[in-house]
């Protein structure tokens, strides 16, 4: 394993067991001086420490990683962009490394900050009585902050995905079964039988295909829900599965939304909603019989697919949520964009983190993979940091309505670390030890080093422009 020194993360957490030094070393089983010497920084913790502080305090092994240093380091720069302030790269990592919960309050108060002057500028744009308090009061995007609950917890909620496990075995009549073994994979046309079947016997719901606006529209009254008929069967058991999340289920949704005290009841609503379609996922793709497949096939996405009955859209999605402690599959990040760059989707159960400032990277196969429908394009792409990533990316076409109606196209990426990409079938084409065969990407111009990018579209904050008349980059900046 490679050098930690986290001895700020250390000694924080031997004060907050209000430990003294002799105490936790006695515990350890090492000398007071070596200890001393791990806070400080002078020598790394080892493999055995670390296993010491897990059997013997409890403590996750993640608590001094730096798995999760990436993103936030990442988010710290995003922050600095809104200031335009220069922090050079040694000292951010300092921060993220040595005080993250000074990086995390940190990037809580610009959070604030931020959304107060947009309240602000809102509120002084409409002519409204800025000094008034209750009309300056801090007005988080909802879904940024539902986006961020799931972030912080690696797109894996461990209490709904054991309930919709425990449910789908009821449906399957595997709930005698030993709790060990994986229940039988069940094809979304059986499921979507059984969900009907189960929401008249236990909620006296009646299931209906109908067309209308809505692809699932639900009468409390009449105890009538109806589903919109051009759905494919997948996308039809996914939408029973989130109607019975919400019968079923709403006091856990409730009582895991209420976790995170949200700013504002819209974003706890869109929390409740979203919670719900997590559930719904895991419903439909339980999660040991999902990962076993998807370890037998190789993370093949096309036969995870074909094995379950769903879209190539839904296996990424469910992909990116198997982090369970006990039984982690690969830590992907998924993402759905557009052809105009918005990302509409974006789940992590890894580091990788592109900017929310300054748009993403244009040599990210996401975007070629427009330009070759159907195709599933392959690329390592290597961070300003040095972290490597095997990206999968394919677009796909969403098709409603008649002649005229125009079709949605998007891009679908999934992506892993370089030290999982052995694991996927992926990467059989791929010299993975070859540094040259990446290509090297970044998280957005206004937060991007790499200073040679072709494509680079501004410099990054901080950075000036090259004024030197004589001297000039092949470089499309906009004033050029």
């Amino acid at each position: 394993m490679k050098k930690i020194f986290m001895g700020v993360r250390l000694r924080a957490l031997r004060e907050e067991r209000q430990l003294s030094q002799t105490q936790l070393a006695r515990l350890l089983e090492i000398s007071t001086s070596y200890l001393n010497q791990i806070e400080h920084n002078d020598r790394p913790l080892t493999a055995r420490v670390l296993l010491r502080l897990q059997t013997r305090l409890g403590v996750d092994p993640q608590f001094f990683s730096d798995d999760n240093d990436a993103r936030v380091l990442a988010q710290l720069r995003d922050a600095l962009v809104d200031q335009a302030v220069d922090i050079p790269l040694a000292e951010l990592q300092t921060m993220v490394q040595q005080t993250p919960q000074l990086a995390d309050a940190f990037l809580r108060l610009h959070s604030r900050c931020r959304s107060a002057e947009e309240r602000l500028d809102a509120v002084l744009a409409d002519g409204s009585d800025e000094r008034h308090p209750s009309t300056l009061r801090p007005a988080l995007q909802p879904h940024e902050e539902v986006r961020d609950f799931f972030y912080a917890r690696h797109n894996y909620i461990d209490s709904l995905d054991r309930a919709a496990e425990k449910l789908h075995e009821k449906l399957n009549d595997h709930g005698t079964q030993s709790g060990n073994t994986p229940p039988a994979v069940t094809n979304t046309a059986t499921l979507n039988i059984r969900l009907i079947s189960y929401l008249k016997q236990q909620h006296q719901v009646e299931v209906r295909h109908d067309d209308g606006d809505d692809i699932r529209r639900f009468d409390p009254a009449l105890r009538l829900l109806t589903i919109a008929p051009n759905l494919e069967q997948g996308q039809q058991t996914f939408q029973l599965a989130v109607q019975l999340a919400h019968l079923e289920m709403a006091k856990m949704l409730e009582e895991v939304a209420e976790q995170a005290s949200f700013s504002s009841d819209s974003a706890l609503a869109l929390a409740r909603i979203g919670l719900a379609s997590y559930f719904a996922g895991a419903l439909v793709l339980p999660y040991r019989a999902f990962l076993r497949e998807a370890e037998s096939l190789r993370y093949d996405v096309d036969l995870l697919a074909d094995r379950f009955g769903v879209s190539y859209e839904t296996v990424c999605h469910r992909l990116s949520t198997l982090q369970r402690p006990e039984a982690l599959g690969v830590p992907f990040f998924f993402v759905r964009v557009d052809r105009a760059g918005n990302i509409s989707k974006r789940q992590s159960a890894t580091d990788f983190h592109f900017s929310r400032t300054g748009g993403t990277c244009p040599l990210w196969a996401v975007y070629e993979a427009f330009s070759q429908p159907d195709r599933i394009l392959t690329q390592l792409a290597r961070m300003p940091d040095e972290r490597t990533y095997l990206w999968i990316a394919r677009a796909i076409t969403h098709r409603t309505g008649g002649y005229g109606t125009p079709a949605r196209t998007f891009a679908i990426g999934l992506g892993c670390d370089l030290q999982h990409a052995t694991r996927l079938v992926y990467a059989k084409s791929l010299n993975l030890q070859d540094p040259e065969a990446a290509t090297p990407i970044g998280p957005g111009c206004k937060v991007c080093d790499r200073r040679d990018c072709s494509q680079r579209a501004f410099p990054a904050i901080g950075r000036a422009l090259a004024t030197d008349p004589n001297s000039r980059k092949q470089t499309p900046y906009a004033m050029e």
